[in-house]
């Protein structure tokens, strides 16, 4: 149907942890399928094996029956329908042929979105990917199909239409094509995008590429008089791309628009015309305008820390002493999924290292679908499929990975930082311990808004009521029996120091570090979340309002209060994305705290505040795309910046010019 590839029930999805046996849930759809338990028994019974096992010492050839069924061969089984016994021979389908059988059969969405989990996409036997009939693959340009030109990238194309051979009718006729075509493919290098293919599905790019792919098409549009309104441009691009994506917002402004940027990058503040600094804090104690005009005026200006650390009379330092590598490592071997190149890499364990390299280069296919999700199979029992690898050496040192990632940390309005990092729980017993309760019969179930007892039912604890407009969004409303206070009256009549459980949920972290201090393990919690530089947000404040970047920092929380066992692998993709200079020094203390307890801290980053602060560089490259998926330097950040081969070895010298002892 033009799609150039058509779905199929992935042996590799369906058992995606080989280490796993069929008891613990190998064969993951059918891991929580209890009534398939006699089938399981029949299978096990026949060919002489154990269900206990791991999957990969089941022999190959059972492993196949399971998977594509038994052929001929009748397999005897077994029900138990009341006090009879039925007993009867037959042929097993397979586990692939049951699966394709439910997903044909089924009416229900929920059970195809199920299914759909295991499926996989491989290019349409006849049409071999190109989406098109043989009939309009015969027509040719430069000796080209069309399919075969949208599977060039962006770079290729430009060299492919830069000089065509034709004819002069020919080159008549396609002048005023030719330019458009050129003029596109230029729009598109220029933001950074060249690795890209033309045929790329939109759905597997992030939201950088997205976003930069919007406007190199309003660049294209030469609008004029339009206000673009741009949010954070620069996440995901290396400082050399990001040179060009300046170049590109500039471009704009001189056709005659006006360009507004939401940045914390510094570059790009640096280039603007005006700047408008907010704060002076965060959450409550921002909302001004502090400064404002051109960045040498906001560089002069006392009150604006912004300015300060662009002018470098505050800065982030370089490390004097970096940690010494432990001499332990974790090394893949072999990585050749997506664009990396039968990649070996060994990470440092015990320290803080830094993947970097220009976008495209492979950062995020390496660590996050290689390394993190084979990690996972292994640590967590985790059955989601890893990138392609040949082996991973250094697990026995490890005794858990996590991936802190900029998530929500909940979707609906009861998820808040209080319960997210459990702290709600110690301060629920505190109020069911106060004279009061006790004398009242209050558990800490009584302060809980989800369950039923302390909380208004009208609003059932969320303290707002939705409201459906059918067409348009859903509206929320403060409840009005309880005024948005999540608790009925006889609840809120406790009081600890004054302050019922709504005020104190209403608390910023700072306040309630002072007014519930006494009590060790909130405190605990409270300082993490302060020293992660959350002292701004509330207690109770709803996790739908918070950034990527205070979830993340609420998570890191969470990890910090946590006992430390000192072998846990870390890994963030882009922490400092919204972050400002100050909130990138607050998380870098975190992270070293972390990394100074012997854990590993493993973070793919653009930005040269993060990198210089490394003890171990891996540099990927040289370029992004089908010219990337190496590594092009490793190290120390010194060690790397020697590098001439690097993108990033350029730009981190004159980081580390800078060098400011800690």
């Amino acid at each position: 149907s033009g799609i150039g590839s058509i779905m199929y029930f992935d042996p590799e999805l369906v058992v995606q942890n080989e280490d796993l046996s069929i008891a613990d849930g190998a064969i993951a759809p059918w891991a929580t399928m209890n009534y398939l338990q006699p089938v399981l028994d029949a299978l096990a019974k026949h060919y002489k094996f154990s269900l206990d096992q791991p999957w990969k010492e089941i022999p190959a050839k059972v492993r196949k029956a399971i998977m594509y069924g038994s052929g001929s061969e009748e397999i005897e089984f077994a029900y138990q329908r009341g006090h009879h016994r039925a007993e009867y021979s037959k042929t097993f389908e397979g586990v692939l042929q049951w699966l394709d059988r439910r997903y044909k059969e089924t009416e229900s969405e929920s059970v195809r979105e199920f299914l759909e989990a295991y499926m996989n996409m491989r290019p349409c036997p006849t049409c071999d990917g190109a989406r098109l009939k043989k009939e309009s693959l015969f027509v040719r340009f430069n000796n080209k199909s069309i399919s075969e030109v949208t599977a060039m990238s962006i770079k290729q194309a430009l060299a492919f239409f830069a000089a065509p051979k034709l004819s002069a009718q020919e080159a008549e006729i396609a002048k005023l094509i030719l330019k458009e075509i050129r003029e596109r493919l230029n729009f598109l290098a220029d933001v950074g995008l060249e690795y890209l293919t033309l045929d790329r599905a939109s759905g597997s790019l992030s939201g950088g590429e997205g976003q930069r792919i919007r406007l190199a098409t309003q660049i294209g549009s030469s609008l004029v008089g339009v206000l673009y309104i741009l949010d954070e441009p620069s996440i995901g691009l290396h400082q050399r791309d990001n040179q060009r994506l300046l170049a590109t917002l500039k471009r704009l402004k001189e056709l005659g628009n006006t360009v507004l940027v939401v940045e914390h990058d510094r570059e790009t503040m640096l280039e603007a015309d005006h700047l408008i600094d907010m704060g002076p804090g965060a959450g409550i104690h921002g909302g001004y305008i502090v400064s404002q005009g051109t960045p040498d005026d906001v560089m002069r200006d006392e009150n604006s820390l912004t300015g300060k650390y662009l002018s470098g009379q505050v800065e982030i330092p370089v490390p004097s002493r970096r940690r010494q590598l432990s001499g332990r490592w974790l090394t893949v071997k072999g990585a050749h999924e997506n664009n990396l190149r039968d990649l070996t890499v060994a990470i440092p364990l015990g320290v803080f290292t830094c993947i970097t390299g220009v976008s495209g280069s492979g950062k995020s296919t390496l660590v996050l679908d290689t390394m993190y999700r084979a990690l996972s199979q292994k640590l967590n029992h985790s059955r989601e499929r890893a990138g392609a690898y040949k082996t991973l050496e250094g697990v026995e040192h490890l005794d858990k990975v996590i991936h802190v990632d900029q998530s929500p940390i909940g979707r609906t309005p009861r998820s808040n930082p209080a319960t997210y990092t459990g702290l709600f729980t110690h301060i629920r017993e505190l109020f069911a311990q106060l004279p009061e309760a006790r004398m009242r019969g209050y558990g800490p179930g009584r302060f809980s808004f989800n369950v039923k007892g302390g909380r208004c039912e009208a609003c059932e604890g969320d303290g707002i009521i939705r409201i459906e407009m059918h067409f348009l969004p859903d509206v929320y409303v403060t409840c009005e029996v309880c005024g948005g206070k999540r608790y009925n009256r006889d609840t809120l009549e406790i009081q600890y120091k004054g302050k019922n459980i709504a005020e104190v949920l209403n608390m910023t972290v700072l306040d309630a570090v002072e007014f519930l201090g006494s009590v060790p393990p909130i405190r605990q919690k409270l300082e993490t979340l302060r020293d992660v530089g959350l002292d701004y947000i509330h207690l109770g404040q709803s996790a739908t309002t918070l950034s990527g970047g205070e979830a993340q920092r609420i998570k890191l929380a969470k990890e910090l209060a946590r006992r430390a066992t000192g072998r846990t692998f870390y890994i963030l993709d882009e922490p400092t994305t919204g972050l400002h200079f100050d909130d990138i020094k607050r998380l870098l203390g975190v992270l070293g705290r972390l990394a100074d307890a012997g854990n590993t801290i493993v973070v793919i980053e653009h930005n040269l505040d993060v990198i210089k602060t490394a003890d171990y560089l891996i540099d990927l490259g040289p370029e992004g795309g089908d010219r990337g998926g190496q590594v092009v330097a490793k190290g120390t950040p010194e060690e790397v910046a020697g590098v001439k081969a690097s993108y990033t070895a350029g730009f981190l010298r004159e980081a580390l010019n800078h060098r400011v002892a800690a």
